[in-house]
């Protein structure tokens, strides 16, 4: 399996009364690794529909499970990829980590929907898109 991976710090502010990262915090962890994946293939921060019609998309579902907690301040491993590519959505893998070892704190998926810009209904991803996810997706239909 082919993953990005990204180190996350974490800090003070993202811990919950017990000094726990605040459950709420897993996500965003998330949410900036998918956004270090995207970079990394290429994709900018701003949306062009004419250079990467791929960009518009939203977010379906996140599942999460909690398996241990993150305590106290420092850095975990946040590790990410595609588990599957159907036509129009994308399901994205996620796991935080500690960073000496692989079992991991907490695990879960993403799905998001390519929508049309305007329309927002949905649409098939791009042929491009589907060329340079397919090698990292665990099952595309």
């Amino acid at each position: 399996m082919r993953f990005h991976e990204q180190v996350m710090g974490v800090y003070f502010d993202d811990l919950d009364a017990f000094q726990v990262l605040h459950n709420a915090r897993y996500l965003l962890l998330f949410e900036r690794t998918i956004g270090s994946f995207w970079k990394q293939i290429g994709w900018g921060a701003l949306l062009s529909p004419t250079e990467n019609p791929d960009q518009y998309h939203v977010v379906r579902a996140n599942h999460i499970q909690y398996d241990r907690p993150v305590r106290g301040v420092g850095e975990v491993r946040v590790r990410i990829w595609v588990e599957s590519m159907g036509r129009t959505s994308l399901t994205f893998a996620m796991q935080i980590l500690p960073m000496d070892h692989d079992l991991p704190y907490c695990t879960g998926t993403r799905t998001i929907v390519r929508v049309h810009p305007e329309t927002f209904l949905p649409v098939p991803w791009t042929d491009d898109l589907r060329r340079r996810l397919t090698p990292l997706a665990a099952a595309t239909t």
